[in-house]
């Protein structure tokens, strides 16, 4: 399965226009963006990993004054978040490898970090802990149980990997992270497995 896990990055990169029309902007996510905020000064510095096209969340995020760090693979949703938010930085860069100078007092990765492969899931943890500040809060999506699967983007197969709850938590306590709110499956969310950490 990891080489369809590799295709993920070239899907994202064909389809960057037809994945912002289809996103829309309804957000959602706003109940779990609002627990994630109510953690943060206003103002905060925010890393949005995997932040495909700035919208909705990065742009009600910035829209709310946080200070914006977006990071995706494709060039061409980057290119995209450059025209929607002149204002905020915005990084071209594969996650497994991110390495910037700089720590956060939020981290975002919806709807991303789970187009990794399990192995390399494990490894973003220590990036995670790498890139936050004192107090960081996270907040990331998952599968609901342990395994890969292969859905479907434009006729083109894309791939979702998760790890077991247990191990998500084992993950995040080695890394320093306290889980402050967990939900599989939220039918509020659109069926989102939904986890928000902050570090202690």
């Amino acid at each position: 399965m990891n080489s369809e896990a590799d295709k993920v990055i070239g899907l994202y990169e064909r389809h960057a226009t037809n994945w912002d029309d289809d996103r829309g902007n309804h957000l959602f996510e706003k109940p779990w963006l609002d627990q994630f905020t109510a953690l943060l000064k206003l103002g905060s510095s925010v890393l949005d990993i995997g932040c495909g096209s700035a919208g909705p969340i990065t742009r009600f995020l910035a829209e709310q004054g946080y200070k914006i760090t977006g990071v995706d693979s494709s060039q061409s949703m980057i290119n995209i978040c450059k025209c929607r938010l002149p204002r905020q930085e915005w990084v071209v860069a594969d996650m497994r490898e991110l390495c910037l100078a700089a720590r956060f007092n939020g981290i975002i990765a919806w709807d991303s970090f789970f187009h990794l492969s399990p192995e390399h899931q494990r490894r973003m943890f220590p990036l995670f802990r790498k890139h936050s500040s004192s107090k960081a809060v996270l907040l990331f999506t998952s599968g609901p149980a342990a395994g890969e699967a292969i859905g479907e983007y434009r006729g083109e197969p894309l791939y979702h990997g998760s790890l077991a709850a247990a191990e998500y938590r084992e993950l995040l306590e080695c890394n320093g992270f306290a889980v402050i709110s967990h939900v599989e499956r939220d039918a509020s969310c659109g069926d989102h497995t939904v986890w928000l950490a902050q570090l202690r």
